[in-house]
């Protein structure tokens, strides 16, 4: 199976790198080698490699930054997975979209389900919500929703956490936004899946799938982990205390969803994994990182 991966240099894209199945032959490519921003590049990419799937795992991820470009991010986020798919037509690919858990509005409380209306909050959500659109036009294609993702590499908050642990004695951390953390680990083991690796029969995946570890977690609960796992794991002296504090009292330019967890039930029985707390999955990443 031919697999053309963009955002290889990212965090998750390094994790399907790892975790190739030997029956893959894989393309990866970099934000220098594949401009998402480009959509004759992104079309012209599918047709000379002629990819079984594409793999979407690069995005414009800058929240904030968004907010005042958002050409830029509705080009990456939007316009790249709509190239995709009309060059996978002709070519007879299939696209895997990698989205995100801000395609929500985070009003209703309880878990959201992969069926249920998009309202995102701000510039960011909006173009991953348009690029989900986008990607199903194309007959076959997954979108795979994630949130808070985090890893070994790249820059992200639990790499984040670990140094402001080492460097301050105390950190101000919000805890009223409630979601799950999710390793890049067990998310590139569902992206594989979810192109038909060993996963249940292709007619019985849906084409929005969710993924994210089990469990629930504030930002404050993630990194009060983070210094404990931290310190167990050897990376640590010693956690720094975690204060937790209120969204208001930590403004940013973009709005985050308050609670964006994911039901990710039926899709779990879909792509045949068991889940794995949050904290069991934190921990198998601070140890690999000792």
């Amino acid at each position: 199976m031919k697999v053309l991966l963009t955002g290889a240099a990212g965090q998750l894209g390094q994790a399907l790198i790892h975790t190739k199945p030997a029956e893959v032959e894989l393309i990866a490519c970099s934000r220098a080698e594949l401009d998402l921003a480009d959509p004759q590049a992104c079309g012209a990419a599918v047709r000379l490699h002629r990819p079984e799937w594409v793999i979407n795992a690069g995005a414009y991820t800058a929240v904030d930054r968004a907010e005042q470009e958002p050409e830029l991010a509705q080009a990456v986020n939007a316009g790249a997975p709509a190239a995709f798919a009309e060059a996978l037509v002709a070519t007879g690919g299939r696209l895997l979209q990698v989205s995100t858990d801000f395609v929500f509005n985070g009003a209703q409380g309880s878990p959201y389900r992969p069926d249920q209306r998009r309202d995102p909050l701000g510039v960011y959500g909006a173009s991953k919500a348009a690029g989900e659109v986008a990607a199903l036009q194309l007959a076959g294609a997954r979108v795979l929703r994630t949130s808070w993702v985090y890893g070994p590499v790249g820059n992200n908050f639990c790499l984040t956490m670990l140094r402001l642990h080492r460097q301050r004695p105390q950190i101000s951390v919000v805890a009223d936004q409630v979601g799950c953390p999710t390793s890049t680990l067990t998310l590139a083991a569902a992206c594989w899946r979810a192109i038909g690796l060993g996963a249940a029969a292709d007619a019985d995946q849906a084409p929005i799938l969710h993924w994210s570890d089990a469990g629930a977690a504030s930002w404050y609960d993630f990194a009060v982990a983070i210094g404990e796992l931290g310190v167990a794991a050897g990376l640590l002296e010693r956690a720094a205390v975690v204060r937790p504090i209120t969204t208001a009292e930590f403004p940013t330019p973009a709005r985050r969803p308050s609670y964006s967890l994911l039901d990710c039930s039926a899709s779990r029985v879909a792509l045949g994994l068991e889940p794995q707390h949050w904290r069991a999955a934190l921990a198998t990443v601070l140890e690999g990182l000792g």
